[in-house]
């Protein structure tokens, strides 16, 4: 795939994702400050696709003309593989793409993600959990490592660890909030296995069986972790802060959670100040670039 566009009209669609970025990406903000120019650029237009993606559902008011929007994303998307692309969003994804050979078929599994979330509100079991997370959380790790540059494919292993820890990490932190969406991501045979049931996540009893049930959850998250920070060695030493810093912040909600005593449906959504981000990614950045030794350039 060649792009064919004018300097110009590239460098403003970039600075479009860029504005994006920093207006939408909270957590991932932080993070993406840590990397070079070049690699935050492409990452911003990567962030930029992910949020184009939820944007174009949210602002359409039923089912249907939500699943129609995906059809015209999914279009659009293939336009752009085709170096057609349309909006600022997707030039930039053209020149990204090309420039560091991410396939299309992540981008796809993206939208595939977003749109499992018009039609599933349950998941029997983890495996369909797990699934959901790959598309929406994992792949877009797998998009990250081709920008920051890795050496050997058991980075994709890691990376698809961390985005599942990171995802969990959402589910269990946002329980209330996706209830409120009709939606219930905690998987329904383990809801069952701890004798925590739906009118009681509705009702908000917070009893042991549901402290369990959360424990579990926080628990699954971590061993995620544990895998998902392997990557680091994997990539280059200017690029591994940016998934570090990202681990750090989500493993920093996690304390929250047990802190609280898995308090996730009561009072105000569980996160960090700006300051504590700001602070995290500074330690982590130098950490991760003075004391692991690197493995790709």
């Amino acid at each position: 795939m060649a792009i064919a566009t004018t300097k110009t009209d590239l460098e403003l669609a970039y600075a479009d994702c860029r504005l994006i970025t920093r207006r939408e990406a909270k957590n991932f903000y932080y993070a993406f400050l840590t990397l070079p120019a070049d690699k935050r650029r492409a990452i911003y237009a990567a962030y930029s696709f992910c949020r184009y993606c939820d944007d174009c559902v949210d602002e359409e008011n039923t089912a249907e003309s939500k699943l129609a929007a995906l059809a015209r994303l999914r279009s659009e998307l293939n336009q752009t593989f085709e170096d057609r692309p349309g909006s600022s969003v997707f030039l930039a994804l053209a020149d990204v793409a090309h420039r560091y050979d991410i396939p299309q078929e992540y981008f796809q599994e993206i939208v595939e993600g977003v749109e499992s979330d018009l039609v599933k509100t349950r998941y029997n079991d983890f495996d369909e959990l797990r699934a959901y997370c790959y598309r929406v959380a994992s792949v877009v790790g797998l998009i990250c490592i081709h920008i920051f540059g890795y050496k050997s494919d058991e980075a994709k292993e890691y990376a698809v660890d961390l985005g599942l820890a990171m995802q969990l990490t959402n589910i269990t932190r946002d329980i209330k909030e996706d209830l409120g969406m009709g939606r219930i991501y905690l998987p329904q045979d383990e809801m069952a296995r701890y004798g925590y049931s739906e009118d009681e996540l509705r009702d908000g009893v917070q009893n042991e069986a549901f402290i369990e049930l959360i424990r579990f959850q926080t628990e699954r998250a971590r061993s995620y972790f544990d895998s998902g920070i392997k990557l680091l060695p994997y990539l280059s030493r200017r690029s591994r802060a940016c998934p570090a810093v990202l681990g750090a912040i989500y493993s920093k909600v996690l304390d929250r959670i047990e802190e609280s005593n898995y308090n996730v449906l009561a009072g105000e959504r569980i996160s960090l100040s700006k300051s504590e981000k700001i602070r995290i990614m500074a330690q982590t950045w130098v950490s991760s670039v003075l004391s692991l030794p690197t493995s790709a350039n």
